[in-house]
Parts: C-alpha cells; structure tokens; sequence
C-alpha cells in the first residue's frame, strides 16, 4: 500500500511510524527489512507490558506525532493494541482513521484483538475490507456503506510479491527436509501457551505427530519462555521435532510455500496457506477469518491439542482450495485509491 501510495501520489507526504510494540529483534527489525518497507520515519519503542501499560504508552506517542506532524488521515492496520491506541489517539484530535483489515470477528469476547478491532472500526472514517465476512459484519453493526471498501487482503501483496524468492532460499534444506515432506508449527496466543495444561497436551502430541513426519518450530519468545519454565523444551530434545528461533519473514515463508502441512494459532498464517495451496490446520476455537475455511485450505480444530492426532486422516481429505475475490496482490493499488479519492 506504501508503495501504491508512492506510484499514485509521489506528492504525498506519507509518515511511517513504528510503535515498537513488537520488540524482540527477529520479531521486529528482521520482519522489516523482510518485507521491504522502508525505514520506519517514527519509532516509538513502547516494548512490552500490560494491555493497559502498552496501550496508553501508545496513545500518548501517536498523540504527540499528530500534534507535531498535524495529519490529514492516520491509516492503522490489523487488530493489536497499537491499533487501537492509534485510532483512539487520532479520533480525540479530530483526525480521520482507515482502518487496513476492518470487519473482521472472531465473536470471542476473551481475545483481545476482538476488542481491539470492534472499536477501531467504530471510530474510523474509512473501512477497508478483504472479504465479503468483512462487509457483513460491519453492515450487521451499523456501520454506514458508504464508509466501507472491500479492497481484498494487503497482506497477500507482500506474500505473492516474495513468495519465489523465498522459494529460491530453500531454507528447508538446513535441516536436511526435502520439500512437502515436513509439518510446520506456530503457536503464540497466551489462551494456549500461557495454559499449563494445553502446552503439555499439545507438546506431547507434537511428539506423537513427529513420528510420521519430521516438524519445524519457530518459537515465539512467549511460548520459549512457557516451554523453558515448565522444561517442555526438555521433553522435546530428541524428538523429531525442530526448535528455531523466531525466522526472518523470507524464511519462514519459504518453509510454509513448501510444508506438507502448518498446524498454527495465528491468523494471517491461515491467510497465507490458503494462498499458497497448504493445508493449515487452526489450534483455536474460532477465526475471524472464516473464508480461509469456506474457500481456502484451513481446518479449525478447536482449541483441543488432542485433535492434532487427527492430521494425518485430515491430510487425505479433499479441500476447497478456491481463489478467494480480490487476494490477488493488487489490495494495496485498490485500497490506495479508496485513500486518495478520501483525502481529495
């Protein structure tokens, strides 16, 4: 969308600010110069801390980038708390909020990011959708039309803009894998890792699975220190599976264009394999992203590790695996236009 921006309007004076929400170095600096964007002209550096604590510390950051800078539209992306802080920063200034992502539910009042995402749509001016979900939702919560703009997903520009690149790396060869021929594993929600219980079960089953098929295991620094305080990463030596640290965006898209399969609890990776055509299975009791399950390649397994027993019969099973509308790597060129057309 920056780049779409840039080729649309070369005149426009766009600022690129970083909270530092994300503060561990692979998670943050890494993931950036993975996906090109450019060096960040604002870095906040709130780090970690309560919901609360990281919240304020980014309302009272962008507040005073928007005193300084005195924008015309702040565009906020996703459903985390800097998202929130953001858009609550810039409706108490009077400044309009896009929201890159609107629309989405999960209907989980216990997830943060539902909050977070419910109340940016109701405080922005300009909605940007990446499904038909997206429009329902907003529609069903009174959201005017003419605020709302199905554009498709960003996100799947930087997928399909990297993805043979990241191919070419063939990163699965530094653990001798051959392509389609290993599992690969994300998990970070406090709902799972922060549960004792959950962790062990779905340790135990990791182990079980590898078994058959050998697995990879970039770990969150979250989830490494619950498995190092509860010494499941003992459990795990020995086993075939794989603990890595956090990868940089290249190689781990590499590994995901080529997995036999990605069993995650994350959300955009269940965009990312229905993209790409690999069968995703979600360790959740929900998704706000329900056309990876009616078109895509993603199977909600319930927030149920003993389910993951369930893979290898589930990978036999035929999925839809259609072209889901507009994730086409054109969603940035559309929603620039939407922004333009605003801002005129």
């Amino acid at each position: 969308m920056l780049r779409a921006l840039a080729a649309q309007a070369p005149e426009l004076d766009v600022q690129l600010v970083h909270t530092g929400q994300h503060f561990d170095a692979t998670m943050s600096a890494v993931f950036l110069a993975g996906i090109d964007l450019p060096h960040p002209d604002i870095s906040l550096d709130v780090r970690s801390g309560t919901h609360g604590e990281q919240t304020s510390r980014v309302l009272v950051g962008v507040e005073r980038v928007l005193l300084d800078r005195h924008a015309d539209l702040v565009v906020v992306v996703g459903d985390v708390n800097s998202t929130l802080a953001a858009a609550l920063a810039a409706a108490k200034l009077d400044v309009p909020v896009a929201h890159v992502e609107a629309g989405l539910r999960s209907f989980d009042p216990h997830m943060p990011e539902e909050h977070n995402r419910r109340l940016t749509d109701h405080l922005s001016s300009v909605l940007l959708a990446h499904s038909q979900s997206g429009l329902d939702n907003l529609a069903h919560e009174g959201i005017p039309a003419e605020r709302v703009h199905l554009v498709g997903n960003t996100m799947i520009d930087t997928l399909l803009a990297h993805v043979d690149a990241a191919r070419t790396k063939e990163p699965w060869a530094r653990w001798a894998l051959v392509p389609r021929g290993y599992g690969l594993v994300t998990l970070h929600r406090p709902a799972l890792v922060d549960d004792l219980e959950l962790l062990t079960l779905t340790v135990q089953q990791l182990i079980s699975l590898a078994t058959d098929i050998p697995i990879v295991f970039p770990v969150h620094p979250r989830t490494a220190d619950r498995l190092a305080a509860s010494s499941l990463d003992t459990a795990l030596e020995g086993s075939n599976v794989t603990l890595t640290e956090p990868l940089g965006y290249d190689d781990f898209l590499g590994l995901e264009a080529e997995a036999a399969f990605v069993l995650t609890d994350s959300g955009g990776v269940q965009e990312e394999t229905s993209v790409l055509g690999v069968r995703c299975f979600t360790l959740r009791d929900n998704t706000e992203r329900p056309v990876t399950v009616e078109l895509g390649t993603n199977v909600v397994l319930g927030a149920r590790p003993e389910r993951i027993a369930e893979i290898p019969s589930l990978l036999k099973q035929p999925v839809p695996n259609k072209p889901i509308p507009l994730w086409d790597g054109h969603a940035g060129e559309r929603a620039a236009t939407v922004l333009l057309d605003f801002l005129a």
